[in-house]
């Protein structure tokens, strides 16, 4: 269930830097989840909750009685000792997985599938969750965490609740240290660098750009340019989420 992930410190197949600011960072090993919860119509105790360094969530470990273990994404208020279930239709509590076309409007969810069986894939960070906003026909309406009203087949699975650790957006870092052991590295302004290296650099002192409009350091407009690529879930999208 423990797996050592090979670093790319933001690099590509060709040796060279395709995401800027990636690197070093702590050795951690990556802990299988079932995002799915494959373990259908069996019962299952949670035995402990665990740290997970590679999400902001915490992790419960499950067992099932069949005899096997899981790791599965812990929701709010979830303990050790209490039983959770994904079926067709289950109770509505916290931790029990079903499909969406028999889960009461208002209720909210986390772990949802885009596609069945392919296992959850929105909200899954901490504290995060989608609300359902109705069932018609064989779609499900969801306000997702951006505030994006969205359409998803109600034969997909979602879980009831709210993911675990909803203080995280309040922790405070304290040193730049704490940024290196998550791997992240140095970012410097683009206007504090030479010409060659970037197209705001130059000038003396705090000079502002110098450009019409910003630019990225390969030289693209940067400001009023769409940057999302389409999608075909694009035909789902019921509201697009408020911009802040």
């Amino acid at each position: 269930m423990l797996l050592r992930l090979q670093e790319k410190s933001g690099r590509g197949q060709g040796g060279r830097i395709t995401v800027r600011h990636q690197g070093g960072g702590v050795k951690r090993l990556y802990r299988i989840v079932d995002f799915g919860q494959e373990k259908f119509n069996i019962k299952g105790r949670v035995q402990a909750l665990e740290y997970d360094p590679y999400r902001t969530a915490f992790i419960a470990l499950v067992q099932y009685e069949d005899g096997g273990k899981r790791y599965v994404l812990a929701p709010d208020n979830l303990k050790a000792g209490d039983e959770i279930i994904c079926q067709d239709s289950a109770p509505l509590k916290a931790g029990n997985r079903m499909k969406l076309s028999n889960i009461p409007v208002g209720i909210a969810v986390y772990n949802v599938e885009i596609q069945p069986d392919r296992g959850g894939q929105l909200a899954k960070s901490a504290g995060s969750s989608a609300r359902v906003l109705a069932n018609e026909g064989k779609y499900s309406q969801l306000e997702m965490p951006s505030g994006e009203v969205r359409k998803i087949l109600q034969e997909c699975f979602a879980s009831i609740g709210t993911v675990s650790r909803p203080e995280h957006k309040y922790e405070i870092l304290g040193k730049a240290g704490r940024m290196r052991y998550k791997g992240v590295r140095p970012t410097v302004r683009g206007s504090a660098m030479n010409p060659p290296d970037h197209p705001h650099g130059g000038g003396e002192g705090k000079t502002p750009i110098g450009l019409k409009y910003p630019k990225t350091p390969w030289g693209k407009i940067a400001r009023g340019v769409k940057t999302r690529k389409r999608s075909w879930t694009d035909k789902f999208i019921i509201q697009r989420r408020k911009k802040k």
